[in-house]
């Protein structure tokens, strides 16, 4: 990990510099692989698994009797890991429900929202590396609280043709209605215009590499919701004095092995902490089984130290980190400050990894500094909120001049003369 002491507010730029991939010829990729979808449905989606995936497919649904094994090949221990996640993300995604309330702007003119949610939405949850059946209970349990009519997951099959064991349980205690084995961007193609076996989908959700977020992006611009724009996933802890450098790492390293193009940050107001945890980084990273992938993410991750709290803070903010540590004396103080980050851990025992999997909050965030401007996956996120209004004569009368000069002045008669006949003021 590099490391960089006190850098100025012009040089923070550079500091907090995201890897960027080669993104040569993807987007002609991407489009011709969603093209074939598009026209040539299942047959194309079944080519393209064979192609990418190195598997030959008769079909792509999921049976009954392979939701019915996986739930036999994983450990007691397991599933009840899994289902204690569950319960503490539906309790905390639960709490979440909208209510609407109605509002009487001004007498005999009354406003409300009302929650209604998406009718069918996919989930793609990737294999590759890493099966992340965590992602299936963050996504198919905010949707199934939202009331989402249909649910349709989408992940990668392995060689054996057959998809990872935990994912279809998780599916199941997450409550999916239909579970089929595509990839990548063929899988994305797939749930944004359908084939003959999945159905098409009114949004998408789900991480996925470089070709899957283009694929979201693309599909976006012509008619299919997506969740957010995604990039490598990402970390920075921000730690004083007080933090524990082996638990610091940990949590560094804990990031970079999700992938090459993840990154790790550490923002500290402490050099001598910086030097203990590039040590620790260094002794603990050949323990990993993932060593080689994370270290290759270390090589652009950063120790940076900074003059005091409110210079790390302000870089944090810039910084806009996917996931945030804040490991100091007193994590709430600074937590105050932050408004830039998708979601926040407070404390020295509040690693991300509590927020990955089973604290209740929900891990599909905004990545690549979208968190300046996205929020991650919450239960609006599944759901539509459509505005009413009801005026009686009464209030039509008491803002119908207003309507009439407004309409007037932006020159558009017929929204002005729409009040004005029911005012009887214009006749027909």
């Amino acid at each position: 990990m590099e490391l960089i002491t006190y850098p100025t507010p012009a040089q923070w730029a550079d500091a907090i510099k995201r890897p960027v991939a080669d993104r040569a010829n993807l987007t002609d990729t991407v489009c011709g692989i969603l093209r074939r979808i598009e026209t040539e449905g299942d047959r194309a989606l079944l080519d393209c698994e064979e192609r990418f995936d190195h598997v030959t497919l008769s079909t792509p649904v999921v049976s009954l009797e392979e939701m019915d094994e996986a739930e036999r090949f994983l450990s007691d221990e397991l599933k009840a890991s899994i289902r204690l996640a569950a319960k503490n993300i539906e309790t905390f995604h639960e709490a979440q429900r909208f209510t609407g309330k109605r509002v009487e702007t001004c007498p005999g003119v009354v406003c409300w929202q009302k929650a209604v949610p998406i009718e069918r939405v996919g989930l793609y949850i990737p294999g590759g590396t890493a099966p992340l059946f965590s992602t299936v209970l963050m996504l198919a349990i905010p949707a199934r609280i939202a009331g989402c009519r249909r649910v349709v997951l989408c992940t990668p099959p392995g060689r054996d043709g057959k998809v990872h064991p935990a994912i279809l349980y998780a599916a199941r205690v997450a409550g999916v209605d239909s579970i089929f084995k595509a990839g990548g961007v063929q899988a994305i193609g797939a749930m944004a215009y359908g084939t003959e076996s999945i159905p098409r989908v009114y949004k998408i959700f789900g991480p996925g590499n470089q070709y899957v977020t283009a694929a979201k992006q693309w599909v976006s611009l012509h008619g299919v919701a997506i969740d957010m724009p995604a990039g490598p996933s990402e970390v920075e802890v921000l730690a004083d004095e007080s933090a524990n450098p082996v638990f610091v790492a940990a949590d560094l390293l804990s990031q970079a092995e999700h992938g090459v193009d993840s990154q790790a940050l550490l923002v500290t107001t402490s050099s001598a902490l910086a030097e203990k945890v590039r040590a620790e980084v260094e002794r603990q990273l050949p323990l990993l089984p993932r060593h080689d992938i994370a270290a290759r993410s270390l090589e652009s991750s950063k120790l940076i130290v900074v003059r005091d709290t409110q210079e790390a803070l302000a870089l944090t903010n810039e910084y806009a980190p996917e996931h945030l540590i804040i490991e100091t004396d007193d994590p709430h103080l600074l937590a105050s400050g932050v408004i830039n980050a998708g979601s926040v851990f407070l404390g020295h025992y509040a690693p991300e990894s509590a927020g990955d999997y089973a604290s209740g909050t929900n891990h599909t965030l905004p990545t690549n500094g979208y968190a300046k401007a996205y929020s991650g996956v919450c239960l609006d996120s599944f759901v539509r909120k459509i505005t009413f209004q009801e005026l009686t004569p009464a209030g039509l009368q008491t803002i119908g001049s207003a309507i009439e000069n407004m309409a007037a002045a932006e020159g558009l008669d017929g929204h002005r003369r729409a009040v004005s006949l029911r005012l009887g003021r214009d006749k027909v």
